[in-house]
């Protein structure tokens, strides 16, 4: 097997901002933009978040120089990057890599955020070193082979985000590629995360991309002290690809590398459900429209998606039409299509809403998903989806191969806008949002950022200004 560990970290510790085309830094720039906003509402409304804060200060991670996203205390810095991980993935808000099948920002800002306060590094540097975190990430999942990897069980967003959370925090630090290589090593001890939450609805699918940025960020330190880590830790015998997958394909993890960017494939969520869901979602919303259909009309929906989208939001049929907690309606196909029929749209707060309505559940029993041949046949390059309305009216139907958000059909700037507002608004006054917003969305000029993200925290935005 090539040597993938050297080529992967030397891509990391060569890279440089100036080295990044502009259409890449414009598009990670924007993800960093959306993931903040996300992580901002999780701190606050995520049902899981004062569990998580309640560990961490009895842990005595509290306290420190680093921040959380709409948090006005201070952390450690592997906590901020637990925290913040946990957060920017507790919605199932956030960014997604549709080959891949990953959630690229949620393991790798966070470690970027915490390396970054730890070393004073700029905006520009952290813009590299998140893309490289990115490219590496994506790479290895499809290396692996995604559904193998999910078939062993496994989460690939938190597996391989920890490869690219190191990577991006040994950019930041200013290691060389023999020090990456040694992180790496340590980040495979650790690569870990379970699919089993979706048995009754666990909040492990959350905490454990939190702990992929805090232990990427780790080994990244770990190694930069003299820690040495495992030689061959991607390509050896019971390295990653070898340990983690049946049937991996080590050229994918290296393929293009620095001339083709995948962080150009990475699509940004406009429904805060899982990203399997989201073509029918879009299927449904557009038959309503165009058939001028209510809730009332509907007298049953069949939703057709890949094989591997029907094991994590398809089946088993009884428990996807009887969520109990906020994670099953997230991963679950019928609820998810009940609350679109019923409010023409979803978002976050729709869960409170509707997570225990009687006639929500009742329209969710109306709904069945299946494996429909033309989303196999477009999967893996497309997480596309059908959706066929039985109503009063007829039977309508259609097929989406690439949902909204994804790069072909991509949110303009004013839906990302309008998503990043609606989440954050609840907690920054309009003077907070605009400057949090003009910081990350020109993160190429700011210098300090501990004082961009003093912007996130609700409350003294004077103060926090300097003023």
């Amino acid at each position: 097997m090539a040597d993938i560990t050297g080529a992967l970290s030397a891509f990391a510790a060569g890279l440089k901002y100036d080295d990044v085309p502009g259409g890449v830094r414009s598009r990670a720039k924007q993800l960093i933009f959306d993931m903040t906003g996300v992580a901002l509402r999780s701190r606050h409304d995520a049902e899981s978040t004062p569990s998580l804060i309640a560990a961490v200060e009895k842990l005595g991670l509290s306290g420190g120089p680093c921040s959380v996203i709409g948090d006005r205390r201070g952390y450690s810095a592997p906590a901020a990057a637990l925290i913040n991980g946990t957060l920017a993935h507790s919605l199932d808000f956030d960014d997604t890599h549709a080959a891949a099948s990953l959630h690229p920002s949620a393991p790798i800002v966070p470690a970027a955020f915490a390396a970054a306060e730890m070393v004073g590094a700029s905006g520009r540097e952290v813009i590299a070193a998140v893309v490289a975190g990115y490219e590496i990430q994506i790479r290895l999942s499809l290396a692996l082979g995604p559904t193998d990897h999910y078939n062993r069980g496994y989460h690939p967003t938190a597996t391989c985000g920890i490869f690219g959370a190191a990577a991006a925090a040994g950019m930041i630090f200013g290691h060389n590629a023999e020090t990456i290589a040694s992180a790496f090593g340590i980040a495979l001890s650790q690569a870990a995360g379970s699919m089993q939450f979706l048995h009754q609805g666990g909040w492990t699918k959350r905490s454990h991309v939190g702990q992929a940025a805090m232990n990427g960020l780790m080994a990244a330190t770990l190694a930069g002290e003299g820690f040495k880590g495992a030689v061959d830790p991607i390509e050896g015998k019971a390295g990653f690809l070898n340990a983690y997958a049946p049937d991996p394909d080590p050229a994918k993890a290296v393929a293009g590398l620095g001339d083709h960017w995948e962080t150009l494939a990475i699509a940004v969520k406009p429904y805060p459900s899982c990203r399997y869901s989201h073509a029918p979602l879009d299927g449904i919303r557009q038959l309503m429209a165009e058939h001028d259909l209510s809730v009332d009309d509907i007298q049953s929906v069949r939703i057709g998606v890949s094989q591997t989208a029907w094991n994590i939001i398809g089946g088993p049929e009884d428990l996807k039409h009887h969520p109990k907690s906020v994670v099953d309606g997230q991963f679950s196909m019928p609820f998810c299509a009940a609350v679109v029929i019923r409010e023409g749209n979803m978002v976050w707060d729709d869960y409170a809403r509707h997570i225990a309505d009687t006639d929500t559940l009742a329209l969710c029993r109306k709904v069945t998903t299946d494996v429909g041949e033309r989303a196999e046949a477009a999967f893996p390059d497309n997480m596309a989806g059908s959706a066929t309305l039985t109503t009063t009216k007829g039977t309508f139907d259609i097929f989406i191969e690439e949902p909204k958000g994804e790069p072909g059909n991509f949110v303009s700037d004013g839906e990302l806008r309008t998503k990043f507002d609606g989440l954050v608004s609840p907690y920054l006054d309009n003077e907070q949002i605009e400057a949090l917003a003009a910081g990350l969305l020109g993160l190429e000029d700011i210098d300090s950022i501990a004082d961009l993200l003093a912007y996130s925290r609700p409350g003294d935005v004077l103060a926090m200004a300097g003023e």
